[in-house]
């Protein structure tokens, strides 16, 4: 053996060392859930039918402001309110889009028809 192994067998730890705490850092890793502010906003000013697409915004925000506080639960809560509310406005928005161009389309009269007149 070397002199110097022995002398850090012999010696152990260095002196006025102190002993070592492990620390334990707890880190979510469940993803939050979306709030669907985007999808709010298009409804707000694209399909803002019966103001549906406002009020859905209006959860959003809600939703977004509880996550931001840490009330995980009133979040999930105010999200899946948003959620419905921009699938109803989604959906009544299509359909009335729908339905005007099938009124459009159907509608019976010379309304699309270019009338050229003769001197």
């Amino acid at each position: 053996m070397f002199s110097g192994e022995q002398e850090v067998a012999v010696m152990g730890e260095p002196p006025g060392s102190a002993p070592v705490k492990n620390a334990v850092v707890d880190i979510q890793t469940e993803s939050p859930r979306r709030d669907h502010i985007v999808w709010s906003l298009f409804n707000t000013l694209f399909m803002n039918i019966c103001c549906l697409g406002f009020v859905a915004f209006a959860y959003s925000v809600k939703s977004r402001d509880r996550k931001m506080v840490g009330d995980i639960t009133g979040a999930q809560s105010y999200a899946s309110a948003a959620k419905s509310l921009n699938i109803c406005a989604l959906v009544l928005g299509l359909l009335l889009i729908i339905i005007f161009i099938i009124v459009l389309a159907t509608r019976s009269g010379p309304s699309f028809r270019l009338h050229f007149s003769t001197f």
